[in-house]
Formats: structure tokens, C-alpha cells, sequence
């Protein structure tokens, strides 16, 4: 498989993969993604993931904050820090608490997030579902392409 950015997947019999770190915004636009390992946990890559947006960031101000909603999976002290000194209104649900809801309220559908949907998506270009590039650059090109595609398929239904 890849040289760099690679690692095994805890999931998947130690076979060597890549994971892609996706932020998007409300919509569901791609605004940076990062690659790394299988094997890196998903709260290493938060500050990587944020730190590289395609477009400049307007400044947060109490009239217009920026608001940040994350999964389960990042519920660590140090996540909470580090979206703080960002500016970042933090949306994140404690470990076992959509548990607690589905359990409360009868018919409850759990919220999917518009990264997901990204994340699919993306897995229509063969070349990203299954990594067959050796060199991680050719990897990031493919994915800023793919990026950049949903951004302009996007454009053509949203307006």
C-alpha cells in the first residue's frame, strides 16, 4: 500500500489503511481534510484537520460566533481546550448521552452528520475508496480533486 500515512487498521486484521480527516461546514462543503494512518485516533487529527481550511477564516465575534459540532469521538479534555482557544462554540455530545436520549423518547432517530454523507461521496471515486497511490501526495491531489468536485456539483444544486 502507501509509503507514508499509513497504518494498521485496528479494524481490519492489521491490514495497512489511510484515514481521512473531513471538516466541512453547515452544508455539507468540504473546507480541509488531512490524511493520515488507520491506526491515528481521530482527536490527533482535529488540529491538523483545522489548522489547514481552503478558504481564509472570518474572525469570531460575539455578533457571529463560529460554532464547531463534533462526534462522540473526540469527548477529551484537551479537544475542549483546544477548539476554546480557536474561538470555537463547541457542539459535542458526552460519551453514552445519545444513548440516554433513544432510550427517553420513543421513535428517536439518531442525527446523521452532512460529513458523513461527504464521506460517501467521496467513496465514488474509485481512486479514493480503495488507495492504490503509493505516494501520500498523489493521494491529497486526489482528494482536493474530489474536494473540488462536490464543491461544484454542490453549486449546481444549492445555487
Amino acid at each position: 500500500m502507501g509509503e507514508k500515512k499509513t497504518g494498521p487498521n485496528p479494524t481490519d486484521r492489521g491490514k495497512r489503511g489511510t484515514k481521512r480527516s473531513l471538516w466541512t461546514d453547515g452544508r455539507g462543503m468540504p473546507l480541509g481534510v488531512v490524511v493520515d494512518g488507520a491506526n491515528r485516533h481521530d482527536m490527533k487529527l482535529l488540529g491538523p484537520t483545522l489548522s489547514e481550511p481552503a478558504a481564509p477564516r472570518p474572525e469570531p465575534d460575539a455578533k457571529n460566533p463560529q460554532h464547531l459540532c463534533l462526534d462522540k469521538g473526540y469527548d477529551y479534555p484537551i479537544i475542549r481546550e483546544q477548539v476554546a482557544e480557536l474561538g470555537y462554540v463547541l457542539h459535542l455530545r458526552s460519551r453514552g448521552e445519545e444513548k440516554e436520549e433513544k432510550a427517553a423518547i420513543p421513535g428517536y432517530r439518531a442525527r446523521r452528520w452532512v460529513v458523513e454523507r461527504i464521506h460517501s461521496w467521496m467513496n465514488r471515486f474509485r481512486r479514493l475508496f480503495i488507495r492504490w497511490e503509493k505516494k501520500v501526495e498523489n493521494y491529497e491531489a486526489m482528494l482536493h480533486f474530489a474536494c473540488a468536485w462536490i464543491c461544484f456539483r454542490c453549486a449546481e444544486v444549492f445555487g
